[in-house]
């Protein structure tokens, strides 16, 4: 894989953290240019459970996943788990040389030990935006395609509190199986703003949020650190956020959004967390 398409991502630990200016607090954090027509682009965090984001928009011709050099592999798969998101239009993912059909907010997991993954568009008019997320795996579980309609479906929140939002839990211990990675995505509602509202922390894994289906001229604030010294992070479409297990994640955005939520770690539990009391954020 070409350099200029990998990013190496070292965020700030609890203890550097409170010293960052905003420049430095994006530089850490903020993943801000992972899509590119006719591409592949790689986030690589080593310190955050060795986390690789990513992103594919093929065009006329399939995008292969080869491997960083940093990875020291044959295969992007060799040793890690990958799930794809698709945002655009009609695409197929192939692995191995069977097709998965994806549509618009339907989810692939790609068990380790695949040896080719490529990803293709349907249309160049309209092409397939696929979000990768990639943890290291320990053990086996199979290639599985999600529907979106197949999701584990949560309505939470309400309207006075501007916080009502759907859950589409898709790669979990309930629904597809893995390893570690645990992936999904919400809608926030129209005339809601808050997500993740009270926040929570969760020691025993890491999170990435990739925000999108938000107007150019909109932002998403996402707030992070740890309760006692928050910090905010202004967010634009398809930007991604990489939360420590240390900080919070919680965001109120200028209009209606949606994110991917991704995680990984030593726990699966959609529900292992430690809430913060909004009372006790400062």
């Amino acid at each position: 894989m070409d350099r200029k398409s990998l990013q190496l991502k070292s965020p700030a630990d609890a203890a550097r953290y409170p010293a960052l200016t905003s420049e430095g607090l994006r530089e850490s954090f903020l993943v801000s240019d992972l899509f590119q027509a006719g591409c592949v682009r790689l986030a690589h965090s080593t310190e955050l459970d060795r986390l690789i984001l990513g992103s594919a928009i093929p065009l006329d011709a399939a995008l292969p996943l080869s491997p960083p050099e940093d990875l020291r592999c044959s295969a992007f798969c060799d040793r890690r788990e990958l799930g794809v998101f698709n945002l655009g239009g009609a695409g197929c993912v192939g692995v191995d040389g069977v097709e998965f059909d994806l549509d618009q907010h339907d989810t692939l997991y790609v068990g380790r030990g695949s040896q080719d993954v490529r990803f293709m568009s349907r249309s160049t008019d309209a092409p397939a935006r696929y979000y990768l997320v990639s943890f290291p795996a320990h053990g086996e579980h199979p290639t599985r395609l999600l529907r979106k309609a197949e999701a584990n479906r949560l309505d939470l929140g309400a309207d006075e509190s501007a916080n009502r939002r759907t859950i589409y839990q898709a790669i979990h211990p309930a629904g597809v199986k893995s390893c570690q990675l645990v992936m999904g995505w919400t809608q926030i509602a129209h005339g809601s703003v808050w997500n993740t509202m009270p926040p929570h922390t969760h020691l025993r894994r890491c999170e990435a949020y990739l925000y999108f289906n938000l107007a150019s001229d909109q932002r998403v604030m996402h707030l992070m650190g740890r309760p006692s010294e928050t910090r905010p992070l202004w967010v634009s479409d398809c930007q991604a956020v990489l939360s420590p297990p240390w900080s919070i994640h919680c965001g109120v955005g200028t209009s209606s959004y949606s994110f991917v939520w991704a995680m990984g770690g030593e726990n699966q539990r959609f529900d292992d967390m430690d809430p913060i009391e909004i009372g006790d954020l400062r």
